[in-house]
């Protein structure tokens, strides 16, 4: 059986509590929940053996986008697989993470060892994304798939309404941008890596693609080939709207 120290930051209970009303959950297992609120910079200061968030956070993932994945299959029947796929990657990308982490005030109740808390650790997005995904896992864990489903609907419907008002993604970004370019003026999109980051296992990449010189657009993926077609569709969007002047303007396709 695990030990728990009983130091905790003052107050930290009653704010819990409120994390758990706003999740609409409430843990049965309360290691758990400690857990999937423990940084790893926590454990070597506090002396703790309750273990820190990664491996629920590993878990969380994988929830995640599966709840996702069927939530995109059936909310839009008529959409091909790559429409879903780029769907997909802009409702669970680190960004969108940590606004519903921020929505939950998760940064409050965030465990933090005292130089990451000194470095705005409880504000810093990775952290609050890293922890949304672990308490997913641990409602997962601790109360199943029906539950953990159902918090993931809740917390996410407001953004599922902002991403499918927007115009719909293109299955083909990629080569609808490339004619589009080739016509304009007889050279190719190059697409560059900008940065990696993650571990191996959560591995997401930042790609801008560019033409002629000038960079048109950048999307981040959890693979390159992710990242390059959602640079691609912010590419197209900005053509749309006008914000890229020196290239003939061009409507996407509204949802019905």
């Amino acid at each position: 059986m695990n030990r728990i120290r009983p130091a905790l930051p003052p107050g930290w209970a009653r704010k819990v509590a409120g994390l758990e009303k706003r999740l609409g959950y409430r843990f049965a297992n309360r290691l758990l929940l400690r857990q999937a609120l423990t940084h790893p910079s926590y454990l070597p200061e506090s002396k703790e053996e309750v273990g820190d968030n990664q491996r629920l956070e590993f878990l969380g993932d994988a929830v995640l986008q599966l709840v996702v994945t069927e939530e995109a299959y059936h909310r839009l029947p008529e959409e091909p697989e790559g429409v879903l796929t780029h769907l997909r990657s802009q409702m669970v990308s680190r960004h969108r993470l940590a606004q519903v982490a921020e929505e939950l005030k998760i940064g409050e109740v965030l465990l933090l060892g005292k130089g990451e808390e000194r470095s705005q650790g409880r504000h810093r997005p990775s952290n609050l994304a890293n922890a949304l995904e672990a308490l997913f896992a641990a409602v997962f864990l601790d109360g199943g798939w029906e539950q953990a489903k159902r918090v993931i609907q809740k917390l996410f419907e407001p953004h599922w309404e902002m991403v499918l008002s927007e115009p719909v993604a293109i299955q083909n970004a990629k080569g609808v941008l490339q004619e589009l370019l080739q016509r304009r003026g007889g050279e190719s999109p190059v697409y560059r890596c900008l940065a990696e980051k993650g571990k191996a296992h959560e591995r997401s990449y930042l790609v801008a693609v560019e033409w002629k010189g000038k960079e048109l657009g950048r999307g981040w993926g959890r693979s390159k080939k992710e990242a390059e077609t959602n640079a691609a569709f912010e590419a197209l969007r900005a053509i749309e709207e006008g914000k890229l002047p020196d290239l003939p303007h061009m409507s996407l396709p509204k949802r019905k």
